[in-house]
């Protein structure tokens, strides 16, 4: 009860901050007065994300908006928030649900709790091998982007795009190539009901730590490995205190693009279009961008430490593959009858775009 009130106090006195800072109210800060000779109303807007500068969240939002004030020709200004200025990923959420931002990055391993049909991404070997085919899926998926986007709206949450910042590995302290090397080992999740589920099949001890704490967790040895998107774990420097960094690339780290509906709504139709067509045109750039920084975060590991780098074969994939099955049923169980058709209907989408691949 104690930590629910704290946790109560620290939003409200965030959201205090952001409306004294330039506004609170769903239509975002409007400037009073035209800015240029047109008499056109201009708007001053906050755009959260979960990482730190430099990062792919970071290089994707930042072009996102050059692009939409560059469309604006000066009629929209954007302040970008990174991670912990303003909160952690999981209350940067709470504030886009509340109006408090009006765009934020959100990903499922953060807010499984608050849209549990969006565990689905934390399942392993559900996508494909083949980064064009994920593309491909996550841009027209009717699961995705129709079913899905249905539920995070319902909980005042309005998806612009799915796109992904590239495949997770692991980091761990000893051997995991094969799934009966995972039981009892300290592995650092998200705090995603699913995500744990997903170590679990593999008989693991998953232990949610907050990002900025993973570090210190696998230094002490509070924590025996941890997974994430390669540029994370260069930017983190967890090789540094870890043995193997084994490259599975069980799941997909995606993440979305989102608004506030209600301030969305409220906007003029031509700055909605804005918005929809900025959105859309940075789905090849998100796909350009993680390929680039998780190449060169490869490159760069390497050179900075002598950790051993794991490649599975096509035996332990299968392995890994098939263990990683229970996990479905857990999701079905989990979400009900709505997020199990989702599922089912996102496999045989990833199941189609490949034939045609082939």
């Amino acid at each position: 009860m104690k930590k629910s009130i704290l946790g109560i106090l620290s939003l409200v006195l965030i959201l205090a901050l952001l409306v004294g800072c330039g506004g609170g109210n769903n239509s975002g800060s409007k400037d009073t007065g035209p800015s240029n000779s047109s008499g056109q109303e201009t708007y001053h807007w906050r755009f959260a994300h979960e990482e730190n500068n430099g990062s792919v969240q970071d290089v994707y939002v930042k072009k996102f908006v050059e692009v939409l004030e560059e469309k604006s020709n000066g009629r929209i200004k954007i302040d970008i928030y990174p991670v912990g200025q303003i909160g952690d990923a999981t209350q940067q959420a709470e504030l886009l649900q509340n109006g408090g931002l009006e765009f934020a990055m959100v990903s499922p391993g953060n807010t499984g709790t608050l849209v549990p049909e969006n565990q689905l991404f934390s399942l392993h070997f559900l996508f494909s091998d083949n980064m064009d085919i994920n593309k491909e899926v996550l841009k027209t998926s009717k699961a995705l982007n129709e079913m899905l986007s249905e539920k995070y709206l319902e909980k005042n949450i309005k998806v612009l795009s799915y796109w992904t910042e590239g495949t997770m590995e692991w980091t761990t302290n000893k051997p995991v190539n094969t799934p009966d090397k995972w039981k009892g080992l300290k592995f650092r999740t998200m705090p995603s009901p699913m995500i744990v589920a997903a170590y679990e099949a593999y008989g693991a001890n998953p232990t949610p730590v907050p990002y900025m704490e993973v570090y210190s967790g696998l230094q002490l040895n509070m924590i025996e490995g941890q997974e994430n998107p390669l540029f994370a774990i260069e930017e983190m420097k967890f090789y540094e205190v870890q043995e193997y960094l084994t490259l599975a690339s069980p799941s997909l780290y995606v993440t979305c693009t989102c608004v506030n509906p209600d301030f969305f709504n409220s906007l003029p139709e031509d700055i909605q279009q804005m918005i929809l067509e900025t959105a859309e045109e940075l789905n090849d750039f998100a796909f350009e961008v993680q390929a680039e920084l998780n190449g060169s975060a490869l490159d760069k590991i390497k050179a900075a430490s002598d950790i051993e780098i794991v490649y599975l074969t096509e035996e332990e994939r299968v392995m890994f593959r098939e263990a990683a099955m229970s996990a479905y049923d857990v999701y079905k169980d989990m979400v009900g009858e709505d997020g199990a058709k989702i599922l089912d209907t996102l496999i045989k989408e990833v199941e189609e775009v490949q034939a045609k691949y082939q």
